[in-house]
């Protein structure tokens, strides 16, 4: 059976609720979609968000990349052939790793659906129930306060605070955050690469000695700066979970010989896809390093993916795939839905994804 046709849709949908972190601020999910097209008519998906600051992925970029380099290169070729069409695509281009990330999960999506499982079940679990935190945007101790007690009362047990806009402040938010939610709700706290060295460590202790009970600090300091991210490792005792600094395994395993985190955070649109993502998560387990699954924003289409990954793999702490909860609205058919604090996978082939729904693009376009 080949792959007949790699088609891509573009997709803008609102978020509720704007999105804030110390690198950007966003009301919407902006992300490619491709589809591939086996020729019997079914049809697999990925997602490449754009996400600038981060990875640098456009979705004009991840179009060309798809149309001119990746489409071409598996169209006409055996669609059940996952593992040698997964390695082309990683082979065919340096970076690129959003487009990457699309084209290996549509692959993985078909066939899953040419097999008639879920995709877990084509990754070796059977779990169809994920917990996810849930990110509180970066501002002032108040707003943070009044946001955390909102999503505890929506059942979110595990919050993601933003911070790293402000050194100073940041742990009179934690405190007004730990004080608002009370001792049962996880609190862990995301930088963005907003810190110093010095005032991740000042903030960090200051936490500490507080007993404020933060679960994990995520990429203090600047995604380049190693040395600085290990320093901070070594001086404070709240786990460091490194993000932005590990993209491929090449990363990780620096980070890892440098002992400059604890954990590791992998995201199918930084590692390039299910195929290398997979790889992060066994190199992570075998030398001791805690892991955790997360997401750009992005819809039901990466955050499925996301998800049955960890359903099938597992993680050492609770997932960061709260993504797709944002959505005010999405033009993607089927697929993942939230029940409370949890991410539950379609009991349907692949992905469970119906359909792109091109006319509602259009109508709120």
């Amino acid at each position: 059976m080949t792959i007949a046709a790699v088609r891509t849709h573009r997709l803008s949908a609102p978020l509720h609720t704007p999105f804030v972190t110390a690198l950007r601020r966003t009301t919407t999910v902006e992300t490619l979609v491709v589809e591939i097209v086996d020729d019997e008519g079914r049809s697999g998906f990925g997602e490449a968000p754009q996400v600038w600051q981060v990875t640098g992925a456009s979705i004009d970029g991840s179009r060309a990349c798809v149309h001119d380099m990746l489409g071409p290169l598996i169209a006409g070729r055996d669609a059940d052939d996952l593992n040698a069409r997964c390695a082309e695509v990683q082979r065919a281009v340096a970076g690129n790793e959003a487009a990457k990330a699309a084209v290996d999960t549509a692959l993985h999506d078909l066939a899953a659906r040419r097999l008639g499982v879920p995709l877990v079940r084509l990754l070796g679990g059977t779990n169809r129930h994920v917990p996810t935190d849930v990110t509180v945007s970066a501002g002032d101790a108040v707003d943070l306060a009044a946001t955390a007690r909102h999503r505890a009362a929506d059942g979110f047990t595990v919050l993601k605070l933003k911070v790293g806009t402000d050194a100073a402040g940041d742990l009179d938010r934690v405190r007004a955050v730990r004080a608002a939610v009370g001792p049962g709700v996880r609190i862990r706290l995301d930088a963005n690469q907003g810190w110093t060295p010095r005032e991740a460590v000042r903030v960090i202790r200051g936490i500490e000695d507080a007993g404020l009970d933060v679960e994990l600090v995520e990429q203090p300091v600047a995604h380049w700066d190693l040395d600085g991210l290990a320093w901070v490792s070594d001086r404070v005792d709240v786990p460091i979970l490194a993000d932005e600094s590990v993209f491929g395994p090449r990363d990780l395993v620096e980070v890892i010989r440098r002992r400059a985190a604890d954990l590791v955070n992998v995201k199918l649109a930084k590692a390039g896809g299910l195929r290398p993502a997979r790889t992060l998560l066994d190199l992570a387990a075998a030398h001791g390093m805690g892991t955790l699954v997360g997401s750009m924003m992005e819809s039901q289409i990466g955050v499925g993916a996301a998800a049955s990954l960890v359903a099938a793999y597992g993680t050492t702490v609770v997932a960061d795939l709260d993504a797709a909860w944002w959505l005010a609205w999405s033009p993607v058919r089927g697929g993942i839905r939230y029940d409370g604090a949890t991410v539950v996978l379609p009991d349907a082939p692949g992905l469970g994804v119906k359909a792109i729904d091109e006319a509602k693009i259009q109508q709120h376009g």
